[in-house]
């Protein structure tokens, strides 16, 4: 037997490759079908197209367009609600003017227009969307023009008057939200509501009006807010009634028909454009802050010898402004405009340094320990004045007693116990005095005459006035067991 035929294993390695080979084949089926379910599990989870009922979304979203008669009325009481809930600060009632808001239906109306092609609903929308805009706007302006509100602006207000990138994103996927459920048989008023609050349609028309009525700042950026969540939730009707593939609306003349969809094609042009527009905006402005703030956080505030004052970003002509107290060196110059490279929203931003060079630290140090010397000095001599003063107090008393023991020596009544009399019974006294006077009328003889001077409020009559005075005379005569007293009246 030769030796190839002792150790012969062909047979067996080509058995063992058959093996890996369905090995191999088997997994790649269980991938394959792994990825598969998945696929459909994924597919069902989030296709809502099965669960579309077109008809009933067009009759609804159409019904919601029209504004009168009751509509109205809901209009006017939510945008009362929302105002006072602006101006009370008061978060709880301000989610309740949204609930009952009517705002959304001709909203919903302008994105349904333009995805079916429908010009006379696209009118009706914006006629009632621009009446409804117009009424809630008067309707917050006088509330906030003749109720007494308070003179600070409310955090629910100030809310309302900067958006941001996160209300464009709040909008359209609230947008999203609404018209799937709209779309969905049998309606989910949950999301409904939901959407109504995320949204917020009716806060930022009240603090519109509140900026008519006191700033024309709150109201432009208000009003900026309202366009944002408008224009984002008509956007996401349009794209999700394009994804759902609505019946585009037909016209028995054919060229009416290709004008209306050019003209509803425009419409949505111009309606997405500013969208658009306004998230790539928000976007690259939030880049710029965010890039500016890391770059003060990072390399201006982390640094101890730094002392860092302001500063301003100009993102139009694409400088900032630093301010620092004391001096700052050309190396710490060179240093920052270095740093700012790594920044690549404001990379090519001018850097501009303002430093204080007469002011450094040990000068500021300096003038802090002066300011505090003479701040001591002044707290000894205000020390010693009040009690010059207290001591001006105690000799004012003494000698206030001593004339008061003089004349009770002359009358049986001292001055303040009679003043305080005449007060108690004849409370439209504003001012009185008593003294005794000499007097001559032939200029030989002296007599001692006691006069009383005396002043009514102005508000009393002069009628009323002679008879309180003949009452004072006579109550004085007693009191003092006068003979004869004239009482002089004051202008």
């Amino acid at each position: 037997m030769s030796e190839e035929s002792k150790f012969n294993f062909s047979e067996e390695e080509a058995g063992q490759e058959n093996t890996v080979e369905q090995s191999k084949e088997a997994v790649k089926k269980d991938a394959k079908g792994l990825f598969q379910s998945t696929k459909t599990f994924f597919s069902e989870l989030l296709d809502f197209r099965e669960d579309t009922d077109r008809d009933a979304t067009i009759e609804a979203i159409k019904g919601d367009i029209p504004f009168k008669g009751a509509t109205a009325w809901i209009l006017i009481c939510s945008i009362f609600v929302a105002s006072v809930g602006l101006n009370a600060n008061s978060t709880a009632v301000v989610i309740g003017a949204m609930l009952i808001s009517p705002l959304m239906g001709p909203i919903l109306g302008v994105g349904l227009s333009i995805a079916i092609n429908d010009i006379d609903t696209l009118r009706k929308s914006l006629v009632n969307l621009a009446t409804m805009i117009v009424l809630s706007l008067l309707t917050a302006y006088l509330f906030f023009k003749f109720f007494p509100t308070a003179d600070l602006v409310t955090n629910e207000l100030f809310g309302r008057t900067k958006p941001d990138v996160r209300d464009v994103l709040i909008a359209f996927f609230g947008g999203l939200a609404l018209i799937i459920a709209r779309t969905k048989k049998g309606t989910i008023a949950s999301v409904i509501f939901g959407v109504a609050i995320a949204t917020a349609l009716m806060p930022p028309l009240c603090t519109a009006g509140y900026g008519l009525a006191h700033n024309w700042d709150y109201f432009v950026g208000a009003m900026y807010l309202f366009t944002i969540n408008t224009i984002f939730i008509a956007l996401a009707t349009f794209i999700v009634l394009k994804v759902l593939r609505f019946p585009m609306l037909k016209y028995a003349n054919s060229k009416k028909r290709k004008r209306i969809s050019q003209l509803a094609s425009i419409l949505a042009i111009l309606v997405m454009a500013p969208a658009i527009w306004t998230f790539v905006e928000f976007i690259k402005q939030s880049g710029y802050e965010n890039d500016y703030n890391n770059f003060v956080k990072d390399e201006i505030r982390s640094n101890r010898e730094l002392w860092f004052q302001s500063g301003v970003m100009n993102t139009d002509e694409e400088k900032i402004v630093l301010y620092f107290n004391g001096e700052i060196t050309n190396a710490t110059e060179a240093d920052l405009r270095n740093e700012l490279k790594r920044y690549d929203k404001i990379k090519e931003f001018n850097l501009e340094i303002n430093g204080n060079k007469n002011r450094s630290f040990d000068k500021i140090s300096d003038a802090y320990d002066r300011a505090i010397k003479e701040l001591d000095q002044k707290d000894n001599i205000i020390s010693g004045l009040q009690k010059q003063i207290v001591g001006l107090q105690v000799e004012i008393t003494e000698l206030n007693k001593k004339i008061e023991n003089d004349v009770s020596q002359n009358n049986s009544v001292s001055f303040t116990n009679l003043s305080r009399d005449a007060k108690v019974r004849f409370s439209d006294l504003q001012y009185f005095s008593y003294a005794k006077m000499l007097e001559s009328k032939d200029f030989i003889k002296i007599d001692t005459i006691a006069v009383a001077r005396i002043k009514w409020r102005k508000s009393l009559k002069d009628s009323l006035a002679l008879v309180k005075e003949k009452e004072l005379s006579v109550w004085m005569k007693q009191k003092l067991k006068l003979d004869t007293l004239v009482i002089k009246r004051l202008n």
